[in-house]
């Protein structure tokens, strides 16, 4: 966890070792250095005021960092069970600074405290140490430095439309003017709401870091988590609740935007939206969790969807707040990850037609009819929102769409999506079936019996070595997603056709110890990088088939890959193991919560 000597390092020498904290309502990555480089205001998918992530060589642009005078190393660890993040700083004549991060989350006046806000506290902690902040958030997507304007003891910054005021027991002279100063005791910031700051703001930051402390520790003493790799699963658990905009439920796919899935690529897209795609993993990872009150408010966030949904149609991704129109655009004034722009705002595959979001929004909602734990269990005017899902589902089970991968230059019956079709058949009988509803019950399953012999006819393809499912209707190429017909219980393991899918599907799309999506080119030429998730289904497959010791290992070095955080983003380069595109990737996260779950040793094994 050390860093190479500090020089502030330019922005194309950026790379993903970054640290997430939050607290459900907003979120920033912190680089090795200690420095905040993204945060959107006043949620996820707002403008990021820090934005040095995507600014290319601009410097001083979009970030908050303090510069210790001499500085030759930093390391980084989260506060135990948090998403507090420590950062010490070091420099050449042994004077170093500690920096806390954090966003303040705990209950108050009876409802959850989680403001647009983000608390830094500095410390001295050896020699004599110099230090120079520099704050400078950015708005309108890096079009400009945001103006100040200043008091006695806070800085107002003019973020577009609204203001964030800082408050501070740092000398405000010092911070307007960048200068550097003999850091002599503990100094805080406050940067929130543009409202006074009420108290002593040392006493309030230290009670607010203490309380938000322990409702961290305390939420992952709830959890179920496996025997083995119990830290990597808490890692990942904490940040898949920081991807939930608690307000709605909603949770993204990713904390960022336009990281390419490969260099030069042009693979850049903005991912600070909720794909329908990610759900059943997502759900499937929470109950592995018992995280109940993530997957509650998440279940209730795919209702609204349902019942806002036009006949039943549900496009592939909606935003935080369920806003259906997510018009995509470049921001001219950032340069992007590295330079390699575009950054986009926006996606608009929210317009494509995928036929895997009926099932993928069917399976996790069939939950709420089964759960008795949730507060609010489904009903039966629920079952009959659902069921418009499902018909939707039975009218497009063989017609073209883009597929899980959303292709926007192509349309084909895609596999994956026919089987996904077939799934919100099949457990919309089940729930039939438990409400007491015979006739609803033979009218889905005959439909999923439809929709099975289909895919066994059109899906499989013979050739000389036996045969395999091809990635869709029309097509013999290979899709990683074929894994998934185990999973999704449409195979079982056993099954010969399967068996032979799986080999097909390790010989044309395996790299070493990785996975790609597809080997065929697409709208942007030829796959470069691994698909972390993918990479992830492989492992679950080499399980079910009887192959544990092989996915215990594949699995290791999946977490060897991990980021200094512990945390994966969504590609990886499999000739140099490098990461690539967005971060912290909610597949990502799932897949090793739910890889974990399936291959550790049982708790019984320790009593």
């Amino acid at each position: 966890m050390t860093s190479s000597p500090e020089q502030a390092s330019p922005q194309n020498d950026r790379n993903l070792e970054l640290w997430p904290i939050g607290n459900c309502q907003v979120s920033g990555l912190i680089d090795e250095k200690g420095a905040l480089v993204w945060g959107c205001v006043p949620r996820v998918d707002g403008d990021p005021v820090f934005s040095a992530l995507l600014n290319g060589d601009t410097e001083d642009a979009g970030i908050w960092r303090f510069e210790l005078e001499g500085q030759t190393s930093s390391t980084q660890e989260y506060v135990r069970n948090t998403p507090h993040l420590l950062t010490t700083l070091t420099a050449n004549d042994g004077s170093a600074v500690q920096i806390l991060d954090f966003c303040p989350r705990y209950e108050r006046s009876g409802r959850m405290y989680r403001p647009v806000a983000y608390v830094r506290m500095v410390r001295p902690i050896a020699g004599t140490p110099r230090i120079r902040v520099v704050l400078k958030p950015t708005k309108n997507y890096g079009a400009q430095i945001a103006e100040t304007t200043n008091g006695t003891n806070h800085i107002r910054y003019l973020v577009g439309a609204q203001a964030m005021r800082l408050s501070t027991d740092a000398p405000i002279g010092y911070v307007l003017e960048g200068r550097t100063f003999r850091l002599e005791d503990d100094t805080h910031f406050f940067l929130g709401p543009d409202e006074p700051f009420v108290g002593n703001v040392q006493d309030e930051l230290r009670g607010m870091e203490q309380r938000s402390r322990k409702y961290w520790q305390r939420w992952v003493r709830m959890l179920a988590i496996p025997l083995e790799w119990q830290e990597e699963v808490i890692r990942c658990a904490i940040t898949l609740k920081l991807c939930q905009h608690e307000e709605t439920g909603a949770i993204v796919a990713a904390l960022t935007t336009s990281i390419p899935e490969a260099a030069h690529s042009e693979r850049n897209w903005d991912y600070r939206y909720c794909w329908i795609r990610d759900s059943y993993y997502t759900v499937q990872a929470l109950n592995r969790l018992g995280a109940l009150d993530v997957m509650e408010k998440y279940l209730g966030y795919l209702r609204n969807i349902v019942d806002g949904a036009r006949g039943g149609q549900i496009q592939p991704l909606y935003s935080v707040m369920g806003e259906c129109e997510l018009d995509e655009t470049t921001a001219a004034y950032l340069a992007g990850y590295r330079g390699m722009g575009p950054v986009r705002r926006g996606n608009a595959a929210y317009k494509q037609i995928q036929h895997d979001c009926y099932g993928q929004i069917v399976l996790p909602s069939a939950q709420g009819f089964f759960d008795t734990r949730l507060l609010r269990p489904a009903d039966e005017l629920d079952f009959e929102n659902l069921e418009q899902v499902g018909k939707m589902a039975w009218a497009m089970h063989d017609q073209p769409d883009a597929g899980l991968w959303e292709f926007r230059t192509r349309q084909e019956v895609h596999t994956y999506s026919a089987v996904m079709s077939w799934a919100a058949c099949d457990r919309l009988a089940n729930v039939a079936t438990h409400l007491g509803k015979a006739d609803r019950a033979k009218v889905w399953r005959d439909r999923a019996n439809a929709i099975a012999q289909t895919i066994e006819e059109k899906a499989w393809k013979e050739n000389g070595k036996g045969g395999h499912y091809g990635a869709s209707f029309e097509s013999d190429y290979l899709d990683a997603s074929l894994l998934q017909m185990v999973e999704l219980r449409f195979l079982s393991p056993e099954n010969d056709r399967f068996k032979q899918t799986f080999a097909a599907v390790e010989e044309h799309l395996r790299r070493g110890d990785h996975m790609l999506r597809y080997a065929a080119e697409d709208d942007f030429g030829a796959p470069e990088t691994a698909f972390n998730v993918c990479t992830f289904w492989l492992i679950e497959a080499l399980h079910l088939a009887g192959r544990s010791d092989e996915a215990r290992a594949l699995f290791c070095t999946m977490l060897s890959h991990t980021t200094k955080s512990g945390l994966l983003s969504e590609d990886l380069d499999y000739e140099t193991g490098e990461l690539w595109g967005n971060f912290p990737q909610t597949y990502s996260l799932v897949g090793v919560i739910n890889c974990a779950g399936l291959l550790s040793k049982p708790w019984s094994e320790v009593r």
